[in-house]
């Protein structure tokens, strides 16, 4: 069954775009029927910068760790929380 939809409107900005859309319900505007699903291989996760008190003792291990395997130790925390978490 296809339907005929609106055209959504042509914006000035990507903000009055952002803006139209967050009032706005995209089911009139859009077929949502013939979307398609891609993949985004080079999309970067947004990250945040944290503040993470540590022992020094236990720092200077995770550094130890890192080191015998080659690899910065920030990098090592992210795994090592990844893998915990899953």
């Amino acid at each position: 069954m296809t339907r005929k939809s609106k055209q959504p409107p042509k914006f000035v900005s990507e903000a009055a775009e952002r803006r139209y859309w967050e009032s706005h319900d995209s089911s009139d505007q859009v077929d949502w029927s013939k979307a398609e699903r891609v993949r985004l291989p080079n999309l970067k996760p947004s990250t945040t910068a944290i503040s993470l008190r540590l022992p020094v003792s236990l720092l200077e291990r995770i550094k130890i760790a890192a080191n015998k395997r080659d690899v910065p130790y920030q990098s090592l925390i992210k795994t090592w929380l990844a893998e915990k978490l899953n």
